[in-house]
């Protein structure tokens, strides 16, 4: 808490007097009430130098309007010999209230909404330092020629763990599709999951987990999100096949575009490949073997989707 209470004081202008709430998962996240009475969410996490541009893009979002958290410091290294030494803080203004999106009939087509509002807000990859390298679940240009690069939160090589059925064989194939692939990179969230948005109602309230700014061929991040949407919510899974094509054909009226051949199968390609890559982490963690065997089931069809 000393490491903390240091920081706080020095980029924040205040130590903290409460904890709020706490969480860990690739990151440390705490909700803290500083002694000057403003609540606030710090981050820690080991340095890499694409938080600098993820934190650039926060900023911006908030400046145009976007429902995003305000940044308010870092990234900034940890101070002494702690436990969180090698550690980079951020801190960003709480945003209470909202929940989860219930399950509805009309989800997809609002998750869809809200992701063409955070495109139309987002700004060029221009004017924002490197989000490279993208995280592994959407880092099919990863260097390695094997399909599947290092997991975020595993300490094993993926590669190295054949199978389950035809997985590794599918991430092949999305691989090479995703990779000839000649569409220009825009700025976007790569990790737009129900658990990283919250609502009131079926109006958005807040967006979180900007750490997950990526730069991507925009239909990459459509399809992305398409595939994962209602993860982490009440049903907690993956989206169906009928619900990608709603989702994408939702993205596609709110943004007033259609999908070009190209853009409709790098969207599924890249749906498909975050699919088989939480697939492949759950078989390897003996976790859940159930999404192996639902991805198989559907990736034929997404795979006659990509063109893969």
């Amino acid at each position: 808490m000393g490491e903390l209470s240091t920081w706080c004081s020095k980029w924040l202008g205040s130590p903290p007097a409460r904890t709020l709430f706490e969480r860990a998962h690739l990151s440390t996240v705490m909700g803290l009430r500083l002694a000057d009475g403003r609540e606030v969410v710090v981050k820690a996490r080991p340095f890499e130098h694409r938080l600098a541009g993820c934190l650039e893009v926060q900023r911006r979002m908030y400046q145009a309007g976007f429902p995003c958290p305000e940044p308010l410091a870092g990234p900034e290294p940890v101070d002494g010999q702690g436990p969180l030494r090698g550690q980079v803080f951020t801190a960003e203004a709480l945003v209470p209230d909202g929940t989860v999106l219930p399950p509805r009939p009309d989800a997809p087509e609002l998750f869809a909404a809200a992701l063409a509002r955070l495109m139309r807000a987002a700004p060029s990859v221009a004017d924002v330092p490197s989000l490279a390298p993208a995280p592994p679940w959407n880092g099919w240009d990863h260097d390695d020629p094997r399909p599947w690069p290092w997991p975020d939160d595993m300490d094993v090589d993926l590669n190295d763990r054949p199978g389950p059925g035809r997985l590794d064989e599918t991430a092949r194939r999305v691989r090479t599709r995703l990779r000839r692939a000649a569409l220009p990179e825009v700025v976007g969230h790569g990790d737009f999951e129900s658990q990283n948005i919250r609502w009131n109602g079926d109006k958005l309230h807040v967006v979180h987990d900007w750490d997950s700014a990526v730069a991507r061929p925009e239909a990459a991040l459509a399809g992305l999100a398409a595939a994962v949407f209602p993860a982490g919510g009440p049903e907690d899974r993956p989206a169906t096949v009928a619900e990608t094509e709603r989702f994408l054909a939702g993205y596609a009226w709110a943004r007033r575009r259609h999908w070009t051949r190209e853009e409709y199968e790098v969207a599924w390609a890249a749906g498909l490949w975050v699919l088989a890559f939480n697939a492949k982490k759950a078989s390897v963690a003996q976790l859940n073997g159930s999404a192996a065997a639902r991805l198989a089931e559907e990736a034929p069809e997404r795979l006659r989707r990509a063109d893969a």
